[in-house]
């Protein structure tokens, strides 16, 4: 659920994680779910043919009205819970700006979204499975499902995207300044992923497990 401390902000838990208190409670994790999958309909596919910029900026007013319509029992819903949803995500799949919202990755549509290139990095890391790691390594990365190549920050990131579609995923190392050097330029999109239109054979390995911790604290 996502609460809110008159102190500290809004946070995901049943009590403040930095002082303690319980908060106010803003939504439940059935309301926030269900608003989540909605957002990511309209924001990264494009879903109810919303007005959307060529950056994926949707008015946050009509993303709400949309959210009533489909779910009447949400007539309570306000930017404000919106602006609690996209403060605590902790993927940082969303951002609002100037009465605006668009999701940061995952877009299955053209879009023009300019990253913030600077302090790539040197190495990202990209999950797969034994039946395409052979074909990556002879020939690079290419989107498949997604409009850009997501990238993540971390081996432990990598892992955790991984296990989501196979059970023992294989990670793959990016040196990113060799995938640059080559015209493939990476960008920021969110606190743990990097985008890129494609990534040459030539900046890809095989991530050593031994050699890189799971954790992200470390």
């Amino acid at each position: 659920m996502i609460r809110e401390c008159e102190e500290h902000g809004y946070y995901r838990s049943e009590r403040c994680p930095f002082c303690g208190e319980e908060g106010k409670f803003i939504m439940s994790d059935f309301e926030v779910e269900k608003i989540g999958r909605t957002l990511a309909g309209i924001l990264r596919h494009g879903k109810y043919n919303l007005r959307m910029n060529e950056q994926g900026y949707v008015s946050t007013r009509d993303v709400l009205d949309k959210i009533k319509d489909l779910y009447p029992r949400m007539n309570w819903l306000r930017i404000r819970h919106l602006e609690a949803l996209v403060d605590t995500d902790p993927k940082g799949r969303y951002v609002i700006s100037g009465g605006k919202i668009r999701a940061t990755y995952g877009h299955t549509i053209q879009l023009d979204i300019r990253l913030d290139c600077e302090n790539i990095p040197e190495e990202l890391f990209f999950p797969t499975n034994e039946d395409e790691v052979q074909n990556i390594l002879e020939n690079g990365i290419v989107p498949t499902d997604r409009s850009m190549v997501h990238l993540s920050r971390t081996f432990g990131d990598a892992m955790r995207a991984g296990q989501v579609h196979t059970e023992d995923p294989i990670i793959l190392g990016i040196d990113t300044d060799v995938c640059m050097d080559m015209g493939s330029d990476i960008g920021k999109a969110a606190r743990t992923v990097y985008l890129c239109k494609t990534v040459p054979p030539e900046a890809i390995f095989v991530a050593d497990p031994d050699e890189y911790s799971t954790d992200d604290s470390e």
